[in-house]
C-alpha cells in the first residue's frame, strides 16, 4: 500500500515527501559508491517524489554514462536521494529508505530488501556476499 513519507538529510536543511509502497521492497547495490555511502534505496516515479526545502543546499555527483544524479545535503554530507534519467525509459527518483522521517527501528527491519550486483553490471542476480551491504 501506497503511502506518504517524509524525509530528510541528517542536518534536515534538504527535505522531500515521498509516496511509496515499502512493502515493494527496498534494495541495496555492491557498486562503488553506494557501497561507500551505504546508500539503501526504494524507487519511486519521479512524479511521486517532491523536495520541500533545501533545494539551494543540494550538491551533485555523476560519474560513468552519468544518468544518474546523486544528490546530497552540501552542509551535512548525506545522501537523501538520487534522480535516474533514463532518456526514452523515463525517469524515477531513488529515495535513501534511511533518510525516511517516520519509521522506527522495527519498521526498518520488516522492509524486503533485494541485492544487486552492479560492480560487475549483473543486476539479475544477487552479489555473494551480501552480509557487508
Amino acid at each position: 500500500m501506497t503511502k506518504a513519507y517524509s524525509g530528510s538529510c541528517h542536518c534536515g536543511s534538504v527535505r522531500f515527501k515521498a509516496e511509496v509502497d515499502l512493502a515493494q521492497g527496498t534494495s541495496r547495490c555492491n557498486c562503488s559508491i553506494c557501497t561507500k555511502s551505504r546508500f539503501w534505496k526504494a524507487v519511486i516515479a519521479s512524479d511521486a517524489f517532491t523536495l520541500t526545502a533545501g533545494e539551494d543546499q543540494i550538491g551533485q555527483y555523476r560519474f560513468g554514462s552519468e544518468t544518474i544524479i546523486h544528490c546530497f545535503c552540501t552542509r551535512c554530507g548525506v545522501k537523501p536521494f538520487g534522480r535516474v534519467e533514463m532518456g526514452e525509459h523515463g525517469s524515477f527518483v531513488a529515495i535513501n529508505v534511511a533518510c525516511l522521517d517516520q519509521l522506527s527501528p522495527e519498521d526498518f527491519s520488516a522492509l524486503p530488501i533485494a541485492y544487486e550486483n552492479g560492480r560487475e553490471d549483473d543486476w539479475d542476480n544477487a552479489p555473494i556476499p551480501t552480509a557487508y551491504l
